[in-house]
């Protein structure tokens, strides 16, 4: 596999909050958990891995810091490694395997 010459970093927004799965406001005692999300910066097929037999950069519940490589995107041959700008653990993967991404689509919620 080809690599790009620098990773990229993956762009953050504002903080998310989540709601509870059933619908309901969450309690006055519990507050509602916040993720920061890490999007893609380019177009391209988004891979978990370097390669098909290699095990994937991070999973959910894993803690990750600034400039972490968190995946790959393929854009027009290059395979650009992507990096975290936020610390945290990831707590969810939104982009399935070898899936197409479009520009600042969603790829994790991380948990400050």
């Amino acid at each position: 596999m080809q690599q790009a010459k620098e990773p990229m970093p993956a762009n953050s927004l504002e903080p998310v909050a989540s709601e509870p799965a059933n619908g309901a406001p969450a309690e006055e005692s519990t507050a509602p958990t916040t993720y920061l999300e890490i999007r893609s910066p380019m177009v391209g097929t988004f891979y978990r891995s370097s390669s098909p037999d290699k095990p994937p950069y991070i999973k959910v519940g894993d803690q990750i810091q600034q400039g972490s490589v968190v995946c790959i995107i393929e854009a027009m041959k290059l395979f650009n490694e992507i990096e975290s700008e936020i610390t945290g653990r990831i707590a969810k993967v939104i982009v399935e395997d070898a899936s197409p991404v479009e520009y600042d689509q969603v790829l994790f919620l991380v948990e400050k």
